[in-house]
């Protein structure tokens, strides 16, 4: 799959659900409207779309939510998915996460052929922990993180920057991270979505969090790239790898070889435009994949150059209007 710009399309990023069990401050209302559950699309929807893209030429599957491992069953899914691994068809299958089910299921992720997850933290501390995501178990993440670790599964560590929250923790969070052997990615925070407060507050830009690193740290530029937005350093005093991610600041539209799948089978070309396509009703029109497949290409024919992601300061209003744990991050 080539877009308009000739970027090949091999990555593909799936919300399994928009529930979750934490209510992030940057992320979402602490008062959510979720989704019934009849608009969600079936694990073995999800599974033909999955299976659709990767015939399509799609080489890593990334599954989100939300929380994706708070949905029933949704390890079926991934022991599903990890048919095309032993095929060769799919390079990788991953999972992003925020840690609180993984002591649950560390082991069944590796025996779906799973071998690396990344982990949203962005504090080491319990308290500030419980204050970010509204009602967190700082514990129970620390603990499936560990349980990860021993199963064998690769760990990145993603961690949003937000001023004057956790701007103190920075040094500490590489220094962890090095001892851990987990690599970590600074995010810078993304406008999407009415989060009851005010995003002009919490932007903090990479370049000043980079530079204040700088000033402890010797981080040297890699070419080290995960199919991702990330930027990679290597930490020469830990040996760590540490990334950064500037939809702001810096944008990585340029290569962007990747799109989005809601839960509800709809697919998001961009993670900062509105413009989508309804892959649900080409899917559940027929049994054959033909016009899912060219549903599709014709999303594909529709990808932009690049996002429109500003902090609006005058109006203090998100710049796409859907909550990030809508598309899947």
């Amino acid at each position: 799959m080539i877009d308009p710009f000739g970027r090949t399309i091999s990555y593909l990023r799936v919300s399994v659900t928009d529930r979750c069990d934490l209510r992030c401050v940057y992320c979402m209302a602490e008062d959510m409207t979720f989704l019934p559950k009849r608009d969600l699309l079936t694990l073995e929807e999800l599974d033909r779309v999955c299976s659709a893209f990767v015939e399509l030429g799609v080489r890593k599957l990334r599954i989100t939510g939300g929380e994706p491992l708070v949905r029933r069953d949704i390890m079926t899914l991934f022991h599903s998915l990890g048919r095309h691994l032993k095929t060769g068809k799919l390079d990788e299958l991953a999972l992003t996460t925020n840690g609180t089910q993984l002591a649950k299921f560390a082991g069944a992720l590796v025996d779906a052929g799973v071998k690396r997850v990344n982990v949203s933290l962005d504090t080491l501390d319990p308290g500030r922990f419980r204050t970010i995501t509204r009602w967190g178990d700082h514990a129970r993440v620390m603990n499936g993180i560990q349980a990860a670790k021993d199963a064998g599964l690769k760990i990145k560590i993603n961690a949003v920057a937000l001023r004057d929250v956790n701007d103190d923790e920075f040094n500490d969070m590489v220094a962890w991270c090095g001892r851990e052997g987990f690599d970590l990615v600074f995010i810078e925070t993304m406008p999407m979505g009415d989060i009851d407060g005010d995003r002009t507050d919490q932007y903090l830009p990479l370049s000043l969090v980079r530079a204040r690193l700088a000033e402890k740290w010797s981080l040297e530029p890699i070419p080290d790239n995960t199919g991702g937005p990330a930027r990679y350093t290597r930490c020469r005093e830990t040996g760590g790898r540490v990334g950064f991610i500037t939809p702001l600041t810096h944008n990585f539209c340029e290569s962007c070889n990747r799109v989005r799948l809601t839960c509800t089978g709809t697919l998001f070309m961009c993670l900062g435009q509105e413009d989508a396509a309804d892959l649900r009703t080409p899917l559940r029109r027929a049994e054959s994949d033909a016009p899912l497949s060219a549903a599709i290409h014709e999303a594909i024919s529709r990808k932009p150059k690049g996002h429109d992601f500003v902090i609006d300061r005058r109006h203090k209003r998100p710049s796409v209007g859907r909550h990030m744990s809508v598309t899947g991050g």
